[in-house]
């Protein structure tokens, strides 16, 4: 019996309690040691999260100029006595120097992406948004965001990673992205992406040799988005740079802002007189200049009388006061009046571009916008008698020759009409934005007396992965409940459904309402992107390399997400340990080969 028990049993087992005693101090250590990573994590976390500069790889160390990291570590260790130990005795590894930060960099880097890409294999469907632009190192970058319905049955847009380029070309971009996707769906789900959504710019909308075709090739059902703001940009640019008239009128609007913007004592004099600053305009979001008109609108009797003052006070220099002289007689001028209350009811109606980009916006919301932008449009088309009246009414001016009122008509049923065909032109659904139009609440009767069966039949086209003839059945019962009449989009739908426990018995079109949810009508999240790009790679910070500046950005963007994971500093801690690990191994495989 002893002959066959023979070194069965573990010697250290048989030792005394000293090697209890050790394992347990090591087990302490460990967790110690764990503990003082955890609030370095914290740290580098905080810092990111709000944009704060963490040491790079080309500044010094000197204590003289510790860092803002170093300053909050210290901060940190004055609240914890074992943090502020280790600090002060450590000699090996404190986990304040530059490699540490950029090795935790990476790891939290990698454990977010994960997080992001387990939610996405476990949603129903994806999107993606795409945008270039060039930094301050004159580096091309493109910016990939994913907007998918997560597992509480929100919609979330996440940014996932800016991936510089060597060229803007449609190859490259597509290339890029094709490598992006494949890391993120695995071959059988490539199917989930339903939906790419750009800026319109003809290297991404190209239905030949365009990204969106180059995408479509790998993956079917990823169909093509036109950023709305963008489309309604585009409109409003059609409206007055093809109307000379409607052009000099924002060229002069804009000469307001610009008159104060150029010196303090102007500026100085406006909020004495005016009490009210003037908003600038901008050729690229058109709600600016809306801003700007209202405000001109409101206050030209103040800015009349503004003028008049600097030309009378005797304590600006003659540009000033010529260019005081100008600004006064334009806001007298016939023409301008007349455009300036035109604009002024037109333009709270492109306001709308704030609402196109809001996160939780649908097709079948928009399609509504939509609708009712194009009626007060056509109001205002069909009321032009009235604003020339009050126009003509006014004290006529001899600076210049005066348009008619039939002329200045004219002229304003020309924007109207512009506006409104190219508002049908550019907002029509078709193809799979059809599919918005089952779900539109407004036709709810319409439809109950007249099944839509074109839009069905174009639905199923689009999206063959649901069932024809159960979603018809669906249908014809949402159209003739009064409880779904007053759903004003595919979200609140949604929501209804989900809170009543309906998704079973409705699941074609819950699986429809995914679809359009998931699909974005804007790129608006992606030029948030750039916005925190620009904060965090500036000019004194333009040598970081490409994973710490996405690192960085993911830590900025989805700092909530971070926050929501409960396990993230343990997660990066595994993902240290591993990483380290890993280097003494590859350490121990380059010493014995040398041998």
């Amino acid at each position: 019996m002893k002959l066959t028990f023979l070194g069965r049993v573990s010697i250290a087992e048989q030792l005394d309690e000293g090697y209890r005693i050790g394992i347990r101090r090591h087990n302490e250590e460990v967790t110690k040691n764990r503990h003082i990573l955890s609030r370095i994590i914290h740290c580098v976390k905080f810092c990111g999260a709000f944009e704060l500069a963490l040491r790079g790889h080309d500044e010094s160390e000197s204590s003289d100029n510790p860092g803002i990291f170093r300053g909050l570590v210290d901060f940190v260790a004055s609240l914890d006595g074992a943090l502020k130990e280790h600090l002060d005795s450590a000699t090996v590894f404190k986990g304040t120097s530059k490699t540490i930060q950029n090795e935790l960099l990476d790891c939290m880097l990698s454990v977010t992406r994960e997080q992001i890409i387990k939610e996405v294999q476990t949603s129903d469907f994806l999107s993606i948004q795409a945008d270039e632009t060039t930094d301050i190192a004159t580096q091309s970058q493109l910016v990939l965001v994913l907007r998918y319905i997560d597992d509480k049955n929100n919609v979330q847009e996440r940014f996932f990673e800016f991936i510089p380029l060597q060229s803007a070309t449609a190859e490259s971009i597509a290339t890029a992205l094709k490598e992006r996707l494949a890391s993120i769906l695995p071959e059988d789900q490539k199917s989930k992406l339903i939906c790419q959504a750009y800026d319109g710019a003809s290297v991404m909308r190209g239905a030949t040799a365009g990204v969106q075709r180059k995408i479509q090739d790998v993956y079917p059902n990823a169909h093509y988005i036109h950023c709305y703001a963008h489309q309604l940009n585009l409109i409003m640019q059609q409206a007055t740079s093809h109307i000379s008239k409607a052009r000099i009128f924002f060229s002069n609007i804009g000469g307001f802002a610009s008159f104060f913007s150029k010196s303090p004592k102007r500026t100085c004099f406006l909020d004495k007189v005016v009490a009210h600053r003037l908003p600038r305009s901008s050729n690229v979001r058109w709600n600016f200049h809306s801003r700007a008109i209202n405000t001109v609108f409101e206050h030209r009797e103040d800015l009349i009388h503004c003028f008049e003052s600097i030309q009378d006070s005797g304590d600006f220099d003659p540009n000033t006061v010529r260019e005081a002289g100008a600004l006064a007689m334009l806001l007298e001028d016939q023409d301008f009046k007349f455009f300036l209350e035109l604009y002024h009811h037109i333009m709270p109606h492109v306001d709308m571009y704030a609402k196109l980009q809001k996160k939780n916006i649908d097709s079948v919301h928009i399609k509504v916008s939509i609708q009712q932008f194009q009626q007060e449009i056509q109001k205002i088309r069909n009321s032009l008698n009235s604003i020339g009246e009050q126009s003509s009414g006014s004290r006529p001016t001899k600076r210049r020759r005066v348009l008619s009122p039939e002329e200045r008509e004219r002229i304003a049923a020309v924007v109207c009409d512009t506006i409104l065909g190219h508002t049908r032109e550019r907002f029509s659904f078709t193809d799979h934005l059809v599919c918005a139009t089952l779900l539109q609440g407004d036709r709810f009767e319409e439809y109950n007396d007249t099944f839509p069966e074109d839009a069905l039949s174009s639905t199923m086209k689009a999206y063959p992965m649901l069932s024809g003839s159960k979603l018809m059945t669906e249908l014809s019962l949402i159209y003739s409940k009064e409880e779904f009449k007053a759903c004003r989009g595919a979200v609140d739908l949604f929501q209804l459904f989900m809170e009543n426990n309906l998704e079973e018995v409705f699941s074609e079109t819950v699986t429809l309402l995914k679809v359009l949810i998931t699909t974005p009508m804007t790129t608006a999240e992606a030029e948030r992107c750039f916005s925190t790009l620009k904060r965090i790679k500036t000019f004194l910070r333009n040598t970081m390399t490409q994973e710490r500046l996405n690192a960085l950005a993911l830590l900025s963007m989805e700092k909530r997400l971070v926050t929501e994971m409960t396990d993230f500093n343990q997660r990066v801690i595994e993902k240290f340990v591993a990483r380290k690990k890993g280097e003494e191994n590859l350490c121990s495989s380059s010493k014995h080969a040398a041998n």
